[in-house]
């Protein structure tokens, strides 16, 4: 089954993705937006994700993975808020700032400029290969055969 794709933001000061790297996986919580939160009900395992610092950076920096689907948020008790876990898959060669993806016309459609306030977003195959090839990185050799035939055809990428 090909995943889907996502991307989500993080404040580095909060949580940056060097952060993940270290810890190795992670419960994405805090999200306190329904269509936010739909998406992360969306997610399977699998998915990927595009990690991006907002705020400080406003660039693409990573690609992580869903290795635990929704559950109830327990920071937020008695409420209905979900979080997913993730876990890191690579950083990316090159970041993608967000003057990169306002420029390229490939991805004028992302949700990541169309919802700018949302923290968790949908995002292409396509667009997802984009950000990558911008970025100048290729998934690690075990994840390709997991992402699907689009994504290998879309990023290629010269090393």
């Amino acid at each position: 089954m090909k995943p889907s794709y996502f991307l989500v933001k993080s404040e580095p000061f909060k949580y940056a993705f060097a952060t993940l790297c270290e810890q190795g996986r992670t419960m994405w919580d805090g999200v306190r937006n329904f269509e936010a939160r739909n998406n992360l009900r969306s997610m399977r395992v699998g998915d990927l994700l595009l990690f991006y610092h907002s705020n400080e950076g406003k660039a693409v920096v990573g690609v992580a993975k869903v290795v635990r689907e929704a559950y109830p948020d327990p920071t937020a008790p008695g409420e209905d808020w979900s979080v997913v876990d993730v876990a890191p898959v690579c950083p990316l060669r090159s970041e993608v700032t967000l003057q990169m993806i306002r420029q390229e016309p490939r991805l004028e459609q992302i949700a990541l400029l169309r919802r700018s306030r949302l923290s968790v977003v949908p995002v292409t195959a396509e667009e997802f290969a984009v950000v990558m090839e911008l970025g100048k990185t290729k998934l690690p050799k075990g994840r390709k055969a997991a992402a699907g035939r689009a994504m290998d055809a879309e990023a290629t990428v010269n090393d």
